[in-house]
């Protein structure tokens, strides 16, 4: 629905610099899986208590700033809700590092809630301002490497640093360079020229509430929003706990563990969702609803091969560098891959749907979806469950509390099959068509 400059080196630029400053969103984001057995030993918390830090906490503030910024993004420009935001989380990432009790570290991290808020919505407006609609899912699916990036970075990094100088300057090493990507951004990056037909009345001067109807009307987005949030409280929930389950069901230290979730894991996902973006432009080419198709498939391949990680006994594969790698992990190697393929394709449908003036807050509502479902309930969840488990499954309590949340990918891929004939036929038959366009700048 939005026209967009031509393609040159400096649309590439920027969508490097986003792309970069996205893998230390994720980053700061996802750090606190890998410093869960650390951090629960100093403060002496339980499962659940882990799951409401890394979780519910960060969830409920991400959601509550994620639309209000996401508007003003779409009033003032995306760029320097962007760059101030990656500045602020950063600074609150390093600051976690300076804890002095459980409760620090809560409001610290609510911090970097905060902050990151207001990075991911307005930075795939941006991508979609910069690039044209056919080559829309591969653009966005460089900017979502951050998630699978930023595991390898955050997880791999992360770990190293835990084991070897203690977990609060794994928060401070890694928190630091997020300042000068923002700063980066907002000095090197132009913002781009969008396209808003004439006659439509500029989102920011719509009440929110009227805003969240005229979004809703759209019958193929309550679905995509329903079910980034079912795929997220798995993803999520995996995400966090999956270093946790290889040191306590299979025997690894908190370095092994790191590496094998984030390096290994994460290269997958890196590949996977890239393979997604392409394949997704080239299938939507011939028919549109395969810009729903593509994800329901991965999510349909990766149930079987999540259930097989998790409930797969003890047992070695093969030793690399002095790392046993069990052989349930050759499953979570497929799943890494496949696991990811519901994001970006979601992600750059809802670009289609709506204009410009729209378009960061559709987007906000999707990840705030995302936010509060997949990182509010997603680790919460199976913390808890991992603690009522403890009565009948001992130490194997964990294992099967990561299984029970794979049934949410299930759910997740009977929104996108309901959201897929809904959105083909949208695209088909627009409601409104576009009108005479007039240049603002982004």
């Amino acid at each position: 629905m939005n026209q967009s400059p031509p393609v040159t080196w400096r649309t590439h630029y920027a969508l490097f610099v986003l792309a970069s400053i996205y893998v230390f969103n994720y980053i700061d984001r996802q750090l606190m899986a890998i410093l869960i057995e650390p951090v629960k030993l100093e403060f002496g918390i339980s499962d659940t208590g882990i799951g409401l830090l890394s979780g519910v906490t960060f969830a409920v503030f991400y959601t509550v700033f994620g639309f209000p910024l996401g508007r003003l993004s779409d009033r003032i420009g995306r760029k320097p809700v962007i760059a101030f935001s990656c500045i602020a989380w950063s600074l609150m990432t390093m600051l976690c590092g300076m804890a002095g009790n459980f409760l620090s570290l809560v409001l610290t991290r609510i911090g970097v809630a905060v902050g990151e808020a207001g990075g991911t919505a307005p930075s795939v407006a941006m991508v979609s301002d910069l690039y044209p609609p056919n080559r829309r899912s591969t653009a966005l699916s460089v900017l979502m490497l951050g998630s699978s990036l930023g595991a390898i970075v955050g997880l791999g990094l992360g770990g190293w640093i835990a084991q070897h100088h203690g977990w609060r300057y794994a928060f401070l090493l890694i928190g630091a360079p997020g300042i000068f990507l923002g700063l980066l951004l907002l000095l090197t990056v132009r913002s781009p020229q969008r396209v808003t037909p004439l006659g439509v009345v500029p989102a920011q001067q719509d009440n929110w509430v009227k805003t969240l109807a005229e979004l809703f009307r759209m019958p193929s987005f309550l679905c995509l929003v329903l079910a980034g949030g079912a795929a997220a409280i798995a993803g999520y929930a995996i995400g966090t706990w999956s270093p946790s389950f290889l040191i306590r069901s299979h025997g690894l230290n908190l370095q092994q563990a790191g590496f094998l979730v984030g390096v290994v894991g994460g290269t997958g996902a890196t590949v996977g969702t890239l393979t997604c973006g392409i394949l997704t432009d080239r299938m939507a080419r011939r028919d549109a609803g395969w810009q729903i198709g593509v994800p329901l498939l991965g999510t349909l391949i990766s149930i079987p091969f999540a259930l097989a990680y998790f409930l797969w006994p003890q047992g070695t594969a093969f030793i690399i560098g002095g790392i046993a790698i069990p052989q349930a992990f050759l499953f979570y190697s497929v799943f890494g891959f496949f696991g990811v393929w519901w994001a970006t394709p979601c992600l750059s449908a809802i670009t289609h749907l709506f204009p410009a003036t729209r378009l960061a807050q559709a987007t906000s509502i999707f990840l705030m979806s995302m936010t509060l479902l997949g990182v509010g309930i997603g680790p919460l969840l199976v913390g808890m469950l991992s603690d009522f488990y403890v009565k009948g499954m001992g130490a194997e309590s964990l294992r099967y509390a990561l299984a029970s949340s794979v049934s949410m990918l299930a759910l997740a891929s009977v929104f996108l099959a309901l959201a897929l004939p809904r959105y083909r036929q949208q695209i088909k038959n627009p409601a409104v068509l576009p009108a005479p366009v007039r240049t603002v700048t982004a």
